[in-house]
């Protein structure tokens, strides 16, 4: 049986697509090194005399390359910690490392694609109603409040509603089970965006109920991210789904070409089902992630359900990115019900986040940045990784030394062993400052939650790690004192229960390995 899975690994489409890139980009390489020794070559035959000047004009030509490059790097709108790596490949690979810099470095979105994204957000602006106002945050939320201005102004779409009630998940099987229930009540439309989608029971399960959902006239629409799911489903798996009835469409499919565009991947989970029911979280459509397949111990996972007027945003964020697949523009007003209103519960703001140009900030780092800030108490954080950039790591030590109660669990088991090594690199100098690290021993700990002073909470998609931060798409509700966090609570106490605490002796690493590690986290921004 291992050795089946194994094999399926290794003749993949993930597979045989990466090898495929990486053939061209070896042949566009040794095309270009070719041409340059061959003209070389005929240059020094035919004009002998001449040869070494030509030399020192093509060294000249080179060195002048890499200055504009680097003086490029340097003025460009980036963290530094991605300036470096950069700097670093253009001066020692010369030429090669300009080309590579030229190819990778850039985000490729095409104009066409930024002005589609500023064509929905024009859409989604009249539905934008009911926020609320800055007086009643004030009131509400004290000092708090500056949290959730801040990422209204970073983010004009992330209204903050209340009339919504929460829920949290603290597993994959108690969120499958509400899914299930909430999915077989739909009347008039269901939407799903997810990263992966695996064949298996927990697919199997959901794709029965859309099915008999689609037929019975309810408009069924299921968008996949193509390289989350490449190695899950077959590559015209989304026509099998329209023949069933389903609207679905993959996001960016796969083309094998050398762009660094293929970092920016679908990275979000969002059930919206008729407008009045919004699910996120961690949570993916495969059965490890209910634990019906055990790749890396328990799957420890977490999701939240919103019900009423905070679902406003998860319809937009879903229409937004399905209509920019689709090509085509639609009437948002048709999917925005009437909400009822609520005993008032608490505060909430469901957001996205993405690559420049398309988000002018990293708003989920932000975001993170002034809980910490604002922390008083504690914050808690479960993550399943654990790459930082220099703000975020300070923004954590600076919290913990001024006192605050600051932990973080990740995984005891890891899914990737190279991203785990870098994981735990992070470790000591976090701990020094104070902050408390524990490793989730049962097995693989995959929820991004923060949690801080029982008043501010964050369920969603992103990782602490900078492709979640700075490439993928993403998306996360901020909560201000809901039932939510309550729960969220409880699911930290027993969490640490079930975790091991990491000690600087523990978090020591061989000297050599340690080398390494740190190299490798210069180019960690990268990829």
């Amino acid at each position: 049986m291992k050795l089946k899975r194994q094999l399926k690994k290794l003749f993949s489409r993930f597979t045989l697509v990466g090898l495929t890139i990486i053939l061209i980009f070896l042949c566009s390489v040794a095309l270009i090194v070719g041409a340059v020794y061959f003209a070389l070559l005929i240059f020094n035959h035919y004009q002998p005399d001449y040869t070494r000047y030509v030399y020192y004009g093509l060294a000249f030509f080179a060195w002048l390359v890499q200055l504009i490059a680097v003086l490029n790097v340097v003025n460009r709108d980036m963290l530094p910690e991605s300036k470096l790596p950069w700097i670093i490949c253009i001066v020692t690979l010369n030429v090669l490392g300009v080309a590579i810099y030229v190819v990778f470095a850039h985000n490729r979105i095409t104009h066409f694609q930024q002005k589609r994204y500023r064509l929905l957000y024009e859409h989604s602006k009249p539905f934008l109603n009911g926020a609320l106002p800055k007086d009643y945050l004030v009131d509400t939320l004290k000092s708090r409040a500056d949290v959730s201005e801040a990422l209204q102004v970073s983010s004009p779409t992330a209204v903050a509603y209340i009339n919504t009630k929460t829920k949290y998940f603290p597993s994959g099987e108690s969120f499958f089970e509400s899914l299930l229930q909430d999915l077989e009540d739909a009347e008039k439309y269901i939407f799903l965006e997810f990263f992966i989608i695996a064949k298996g029971e927990m697919w199997s399960r959901i794709l029965e109920v859309l099915k008999r959902k689609a037929k019975a006239g309810v408009d069924v629409r299921v968008m996949y991210d193509d390289i989350g799911s490449m190695s899950r489903v077959h590559v015209g798996y989304y026509k099998t789904l329209r023949k069933m009835g389903i609207k679905c469409v993959k996001f960016r499919p796969f083309v094998p070409v050398v762009t660094n565009v293929h970092n920016f991947r679908d990275h979000r989970k969002i059930v919206v089902i008729d407008g009045k029911i919004g699910y996120t979280g961690g949570i993916n459509l495969g059965d490890e992630y209910i634990n019906k397949l055990h790749l890396h111990g328990h799957w420890k996972d977490s999701a939240v359900r919103l019900e009423g007027e905070g679902v406003k945003n998860f319809i937009l964020l879903f229409l937004g990115m399905y209509n920019l697949q689709k090509r085509s523009d639609e009437d948002f007003a048709k999917f925005i019900p009437e909400y009822e209103a609520f005993e008032n519960e608490g505060i909430v703001q469901v957001y996205g986040t993405g690559p420049r140009p398309i988000y002018e900030r990293q708003i989920g780092e932000d975001v993170f940045l002034n809980i910490l800030g604002s922390a008083k108490n504690y914050v808690y954080i479960t993550t399943p990784y654990l790459i930082i950039d220099y703000r975020l790591r300070e923004a954590l030590c600076l919290a913990a030394q001024r006192g605050v109660d600051v932990r973080i669990v990740t995984p005891k088991i890891p899914d990737k062993k190279i991203v785990f090594a870098l994981t735990r690199s992070n470790y000591m100098a976090l701990i020094k400052a104070g902050v408390k690290i524990y490793e989730y021993v049962p097995g693989f700990i995959h929820a991004k939650n923060f949690l801080c002073d029982d008043e501010i909470g964050v369920v969603g998609t992103i990782n602490l790690d900078y492709r979640s931060l700075m490439h993928h798409y993403e998306d996360a509700v901020l909560m201000f004192k809901t039932k939510a966090l309550e729960e969220m609570r409880a699911d930290f106490e027993e969490t640490f229960a079930l975790s091991e605490l990491q000690t600087k002796e523990s978090a020591k690493r061989n000297v050599i390995f340690r080398w390494i590690l740190e190299i490798a986290k210069v180019f960690a921004p990268l990829f």
